[in-house]
């Protein structure tokens, strides 16, 4: 494993860590954990070197800090530093920022969270949270020993991005969201740099854009990343894209199969800032404009959108119609589309109402999107 600084901190953190968002499941459920499978992931990747464990309040419909509790028994608590979120969106008052922390304590059976991060931090929730003074709440926090650290996740535009780290000389970190795809998008490569120079960590989300770069691209996209001299899979070409920044911490990667733990462990062992040649780089720039020719929809499938009020299955159809465009609208995938997407599910039951846009931290056109999706998949249905 290879190990990079973490802002100030006087500690190295490893190149992959591990987010507890996409773990394996049970049935299509979400809230239902494969725990036997997924105990067993993570600790594999905390044998082999990874240090970093990320984890949150909404994960896996709550569930998911109950099983990292679960994971660091056994003395693997000291093996990792740990990271997990206030849920902003449920803050009302200061009580309230205790009642989930303490209850988050409880969940992840630790008395002590390295890392507390303000959780998907836009510009209207950070004033709220101001005007509830979480700093001072997340100073006396750390006063008492709850927290080491604390930081915030990020989810709006630049502007507001910088305004957020210039509020406050006692941040550790952030987490940003950041691929090939996002280098302009959100805080991007600006916000990256800025961070840096700061004196904060930046812990990278969503560094495969929620496994769209890892799917067989389409035939042109394939042919460009066969010109390579060192040849990849194209979730390590994302990977590496991520590494290759000086100013990156640390890469989550939100692993749900023990093959994917092994390749990205792997990748790891192979990164550092600087590694990729320009060629690559150039490559890498021609890939992303053949995506963007193809239609891509950045949804990183955080599953924040649902449930639907109708029951629209909305991750599920936004990430059949990258698949059919990035197939170059192969028939297969309208095959795919009923193989995977109920009656009840549908995107025409879309009623436009706009929940899961104001709860879409990409702040997707989802209604737009599944118009289309519906125009292309549901003609001939009832």
């Amino acid at each position: 494993m290879k190990y990079r600084s973490f802002g100030r901190l006087n500690w190295k953190v490893s190149a992959l860590g591990f987010g507890a968002m996409r773990l394996p499941i049970l049935g299509n459920d979400a809230a239902k954990i494969d725990e036997p499978e997924a105990i067993r992931m993570i600790r594999y990747a905390i044998d082999n070197g990874v240090n970093y464990l990320d984890t949150a309040y909404p994960y896996h419909r709550g569930n998911a800090e109950t099983l990292v509790g679960k994971v660091l028994r056994d003395g693997y608590r000291e093996k990792i530093k740990l990271a997990t979120k206030m849920p902003t969106w449920l803050i009302k008052s200061e009580q309230d920022m205790d009642k989930y922390l303490e209850e988050q304590l409880d969940r992840l059976r630790v008395k002590q969270v390295d890392f507390y991060l303000l959780h998907g931090l836009t510009g209207e929730r950070w004033q709220k949270l101001t005007e509830l003074n979480v700093l001072k709440w997340l100073e006396e926090k750390r006063d008492e020993g709850n927290i080491s650290g604390f930081g915030f996740s990020f989810h709006d535009e630049y502007d507001v991005f910088k305004k957020i780290i210039d509020s406050c000389d006692e941040w550790t970190l952030c987490q940003i969201q950041y691929n090939y795809m996002d280098s302009n998008y959100q805080a991007g490569t600006r916000g990256l740099k800025y961070a840096a120079s700061k004196g904060l960590a930046v812990v990278v989300m969503e560094p495969i854009a929620g496994g769209r770069l890892s799917v067989k691209p389409p035939e042109e996209i394939e042919a460009a990343w066969d010109e390579a001299d060192f040849k990849r899979t194209p979730a390590e070409w994302a990977l590496q894209w991520v590494w290759n920044q000086p100013e990156v911490s640390v890469a989550l990667s939100g692993m749900s199969a023990m093959e994917q733990v092994v390749e990205n462990l792997r990748s790891a062992d192979r990164s550092g800032p600087g590694t990729l040649t320009e060629g690559e780089l150039q490559l890498i720039d021609r890939v992303k404009a053949k995506y963007m020719q193809f239609g891509f929809v950045g949804c990183t499938g955080c599953r924040y959108c649902l449930p639907c009020p109708e029951g629209v299955n909305i991750p599920e159809i936004i990430s059949l119609y990258n698949e059919y465009y990035m197939k170059d609208k192969d028939d297969e995938i309208k095959k795919k589309y009923w193989e995977h997407i109920t009656k009840e599910s549908q995107a025409k039951r879309c009623a436009r109402c706009g929940t899961c846009e104001e709860l879409c931290p990409q702040k997707l056109t989802v209604r737009d999107v599944l118009n289309r999706a519906a125009w292309i998949f549901e003609q001939d249905t009832g």
